[in-house]
């Protein structure tokens, strides 16, 4: 039996949030159907933040309720604090995620609290979702550098995951926000951590501001992480930190696991269609690093490109 790799799709809220375009939420909720479609086995969906900080995520309410989530599959969505978990609760989420930047000045920044509040912040959405009985993730944001700070300590990610982890966090995901990470830089913050939290409840989430985004996931399955975040057609960037660029494409991450013998569960001929579908939203061409071979390889490419 192949190993199995479970990739949680950010495109319909890490890639849109940033875009300039408004997608309407009739678009949105078509992008995370042909994900699911796609054999996505996570999505996450959307944001409960303010309006007016990120008015692509304005829609949330409404958007929610609205999507059908396969059997088996999951959906989860972004809250920055209990109100937001209030609100998604409400639209009827059964997972939620936190981001924790892992820096003072990111926090500040990103959600106008100092890293202390931020922290205890999250620690109580979390402890009252679990109440609620929502799934959880917890993010620990800028893991690797901060655009601000500079390097993150690996000894400060692992005491704030360890946070999340005893506020009930079911999956922590350490997040190269900025794209600055490179595979040894992987393996030192994983290595510090794999004593203390299991690998099941780990995930990555990287960025391709460098280019080795790959890399850098091909370096965390080495050391048996099975859990990542991708975004389709590479979307994203955080509008918060200066220089995130898109997020590693899922077309690429589920090309590169397959031939590398794991098994997704994902189809890529249905990932080409959420990509051509993502394009026509945002209105100027996507896609990873694979879509031109990707393309050239199925015989419905021009249909898959228009």
């Amino acid at each position: 039996m192949m190993d199995l790799v479970t990739i949680t799709d950010v495109g319909p809220r890490d890639g849109l949030q940033s875009q300039q375009t408004q997608v309407p939420t009739e678009g949105k909720l078509r992008l995370i159907q042909a994900l699911f479609d796609a054999g996505l086995p996570s999505v996450e969906a959307t944001s409960f933040v303010s309006p007016k900080a990120v008015p692509q995520m304005a829609d949330a309410d409404l958007l929610l309720p609205q999507v059908k989530v396969p059997a088996k599959a999951r959906l989860s969505v972004l809250v920055p604090n209990l109100r937001g978990l209030e609100r998604a609760a409400k639209a009827g989420a059964t997972e939620i995620s936190v981001v924790l930047s892992a820096t003072n000045t990111m926090n500040r920044k990103n959600i106008a609290m100092d890293l202390s509040v931020a922290t205890s912040t999250c620690v109580t959405v979390l402890e009252q979702a679990h109440k609620l009985g929502l799934a959880s993730r917890a993010y620990v944001a800028v893991a690797f550098e901060c655009p601000f700070e500079g390097p993150t300590a690996p000894a400060r990610v692992l005491e704030l995951a360890l946070r999340m982890c005893d506020a009930g966090a079911g999956e922590i995901v350490l997040a190269d926000t900025i794209g600055a990470a490179s595979p040894v830089q992987v393996q030192t913050l994983l290595s510090a951590l794999l004593g203390h939290i299991e690998t099941s409840r780990l995930g990555m989430h990287f960025h391709d501001t460098r280019g080795m985004a790959l890399a850098n996931a091909w370096a965390a399955l080495e050391l048996g992480v099975r859990r990542f975040d991708a975004s389709i057609g590479g979307l994203g960037g955080c509008p918060f930190a200066p220089g995130a660029s898109g997020n590693v494409a899922t077309e690429d991450l589920v090309l590169m696991a397959q031939q590398c013998g794991f098994a997704t569960g994902i189809d890529l001929q249905g990932l080409l269609r959420a990509v051509a579908l993502a394009q026509q939203m945002v209105g100027y061409p996507v896609g990873g690093h694979s879509v031109r071979w990707l393309r050239r390889a199925d015989p419905r490419a021009e249909t898959l490109n228009q």
